[in-house]
């Protein structure tokens, strides 16, 4: 059986995160890792010359690639991604959804309501950190994901992003302006650009800690924290709960997705 080469897709409301993994006796590297912005209006030719850029940039071609694996929450693009993987690999992608194998119980009152990258999360954590633990995602929403010591799926938290959050005031509040999330001189702002500063880094550290303390006293177990998402070496280093930081957990956890849904015969 020949070794893959895997293309891993995850579609995000503002961005899409594209890793490549080369396999060698067995064992998966992270060779290469892009992120492009999300735009629903791309046809699929433009994606597909963004796409064979990315991989030329890198002295690598699309040719390459023998497997591809592709989750998304934003479902009009889907159809787009799938004729992509089409023209330049010649095969759809797997997509993570229903009736794909996760080895993971989802205990939400309705399991399709949860996002695909939720679970692809908490498969990603418990596999490489075992349980209980929780996923925290900086991305267009932060969330909170649980998992149980026994390796299930119990639920979450949805806030919005900080991104989110600075773009709201900004828009509503005709003399507030966008600032780069930074550690500000000091708690008490100064300056408009300081006081913005230090409500979103403290404010969102702060509310991470407060509701992991919360998850923790509901689940009666000490659950490790792991975070991932643009921002999350930023918040860890001001947060007393994150205790892993993990940039490409989701890209791992959909290299861990395809391992398990692999055929046997595959080659």
């Amino acid at each position: 059986m020949s070794e893959p080469t895997l293309l891993v897709i995850d579609v995000g409301n503002t961005n899409v995160s594209l890793g490549v993994y080369d396999y060698a006796g067995g064992e998966a590297r992270l060779a290469q890792h892009w992120r492009l912005s999300t735009h629903r209006e791309q046809t699929s030719d433009e994606v597909a010359i963004s796409l064979s850029a990315l991989f030329a940039s890198e002295g690598r071609s699309t040719e390459e690639i023998s497997d591809v694996i592709l989750s998304s929450v934003v479902p009009p693009v889907v159809p787009i991604w799938e004729r992509v993987s089409s023209k330049l690999f010649g095969q759809p992608p797997q997509i993570v959804g229903p009736g794909m194998r996760t080895g993971m119980p989802v205990r939400y009152e309705n399991p399709h309501e949860v996002g695909a990258d939720r679970i692809v999360n908490a498969v990603a954590a418990f596999e490489i950190y075992g349980g209980p633990i929780i996923a925290v995602d900086f991305g267009t929403a932060t969330t909170f994901d649980c998992i149980s010591e026994r390796g299930e799926y119990l639920g979450g938290v949805i806030c919005p992003g900080i991104h989110i959050s600075m773009e709201a005031l900004f828009e509503r509040a005709s003399k507030l302006h966008r600032v780069e999330i930074a550690r500000p001189r000091s708690v008490i702002g100064r300056t408009t650009t300081g006081a913005l500063q230090s409500g979103l880094l403290y404010g969102y550290a702060g509310m991470v800690d407060s509701m992991v303390v919360r998850i923790r006293q509901e689940l009666g177990e000490a659950a490790t924290v792991v975070a991932t998402g643009g921002l999350a070496r930023r918040i860890a280093s001001e947060s007393d709960e994150i205790r892993e930081v993990a940039p490409f957990l989701t890209l791992d956890g959909l290299r861990i997705l395809f391992e398990k849904n692999r055929s046997p015969n595959a080659g």
